[in-house]
């Protein structure tokens, strides 16, 4: 049978390629098509024991049987398009990928478009760019030592577009059901973010601060654990991928 990989950050930049094309017998794991892939590309090896997996846009275990036609997608480190947003709109929330800048303001045309008279508060999170280096990727320690000391010039930003999204959406519902809040913003951007300017807002509305500031700190944490989204550092005369394994799912009683 045929199965496709999808590759992004790392393992795209050492294929030299965004997709793999394969065929694996029938009956074949995840683990099965990575081992296929790496016979392909022996170059994707090194990077396996830090990769998570996902089957058709939803993270799956390596021992998930595969079907014909199956898309499988590796996730290195996250980071903690083609050029359209991709956005999830529902009742008192919005989850969007930006592949351009945020227009100005765009914190308080949220905040405005989410907060109701029975709301007493609303809390923002902005996500800067800054011009000190954050900690490697697993496999990229090598390249920051070479970066040590040195200005970052700017973020450069990848994303599975359709999971991301639906990541969000399943961030959204768990603080819905955690903390009582259902008015949320998660607007992340890809593409190139410079030193000062936003690649992260999130805003929740609800009636009392307590819930609002935790519905805040756990859409932040948990899009950065768990949203194929990667982030490499740009340098003078290089670049560095930042983040650490992705996670699956909410950590239990998080």
């Amino acid at each position: 049978m045929h199965v496709r990989i999808r590759l992004f950050a790392m393992q795209r930049e050492a294929a030299g390629a965004r997709e793999l094309a394969l065929e694996v017998a029938d009956g074949a794991t995840v683990a099965d098509a990575w081992d296929a892939a790496e016979v392909a590309v022996p170059a994707l090896a090194p990077g396996r024991d830090v990769l998570r997996f996902a089957v058709n846009g939803a993270y799956a275990p390596t021992d998930t049987v595969l079907a014909d036609g199956d898309e499988v997608a590796a996730i290195p480190p996250v980071s903690g398009g083609d050029g359209t947003t991709e956005a999830l709109a529902g009742d008192g929330r919005i989850l969007e990928i930006h592949p351009e800048p945020f227009a100005p303001g765009l914190a308080e045309t949220l905040s405005r478009r989410l907060a109701t008279p029975e709301d007493g508060a609303v809390v923002v999170f902005d996500g800067r760019t800054r011009v000190t280096p954050g900690t490697p990727a697993p496999g990229q320690e090598a390249e920051a030592a070479r970066h040590a000391g040195a200005r970052v010039e700017g973020l450069e930003y990848e994303a599975f577009e359709p999971m991301a999204v639906a990541v969000l959406a399943q961030i959204a519902d768990e603080i819905e059901a955690r903390f009582g809040v259902a008015r949320l913003a998660i607007v992340h951007r890809t593409g190139s973010v410079l030193p000062g300017e936003t690649s992260i807002l999130v805003v929740a509305a609800a009636p009392h601060r307590d819930a609002a500031f935790a519905a805040a700190r756990y859409a932040i944490d948990e899009t950065k654990a768990r949203a194929p989204i990667w982030k490499a550092e740009r340098f003078a005369d290089g670049r560095v991928w930042i983040g650490a394994p992705a996670r699956a799912a909410a950590e239990p009683g998080g």
